[in-house]
């Protein structure tokens, strides 16, 4: 889709291998990382985000050429990636994905994207403290709850029954049914713009970071919508 003017001799002034070229280039020096940094932090300065609520989930995206981070999923019956993202109330994604095979379970995915979340708010100087992260019931697990809480925040997670014939002994866990509700019109909305864009409804590149790259242009232009 980007236009490549010709030279006097009418021959392309670049080659078009020199876009990709430089768009790898741009993936490992940081550089699509840092654009979608500066989106959380241009909307936290603006304030608007509304980060008393967090909420996370995953998306599975199928890939029809190959390549590699992929795996069969059998809950989908396909063969492809998932990520696990999280955003606030304004269905702003607030923190880096965290990218896997299709195939994989989602729960521990969680674990590795809260330090991200983490670093995200120290460097923007967010306080986290009190935030309810919301998430499905496929999160619902001792380390999950006690990695939101070592960091201050509430989980507000269903109980998963896991085939059980009778109820587990003990408290029941805390779970507001309201805000768990608001994950349709948040994150399940986020993933249907993502959707949006055709080159990330189907996954065709056969290089992973070249895909997460798009996807995180894609997360900042959803971030930057406010602006447009």
């Amino acid at each position: 889709m980007l236009p490549i003017d010709r030279n006097a001799q009418g021959l392309p002034e670049i080659h078009y291998t020199r876009i990709y070229r430089t768009f790898r280039r741009w993936r490992r020096a940081g550089c699509i990382d840092a654009i979608f940094s500066g989106s959380v932090a241009r909307l936290h300065d603006d304030q608007l985000l509304d980060l008393t609520v967090i909420h996370g989930d995953g998306t599975t995206t199928v890939a029809k050429k190959g390549g590699d981070n992929l795996g069969y999923s059998g809950h989908k019956h396909l063969k492809g990636d998932k990520v696990v993202a999280l955003c606030d109330r304004h269905c702003n994604v607030i923190a880096p994905f965290v990218t896997a095979a299709g195939n994989r379970n989602e729960s521990p995915l969680l674990r590795d994207a809260l330090p991200r979340l983490s670093q995200i708010a120290r460097a923007l100087d967010i306080d986290l403290q009190g935030t309810i992260v919301s998430l499905e019931g496929v999160y619902d697990c001792r380390s999950n709850r006690k990695a939101i809480f070592n960091r201050c925040m509430i989980p507000n997670i269903p109980e998963n029954p896991r085939a059980r014939k009778i109820s587990k002994r003990g408290r029941k866990r805390r779970f507001d049914a309201a805000i768990f509700e608001e994950r349709f019109r948040t994150i399940e909305r986020v993933f249907a713009w993502e959707d949006k864009f055709r080159r990330l409804l189907l996954r065709f590149e056969r290089i992973s970071d070249v895909h997460y790259a798009f996807k995180t242009l894609a997360y900042t232009m959803i971030n930057l919508r406010h602006y447009c």
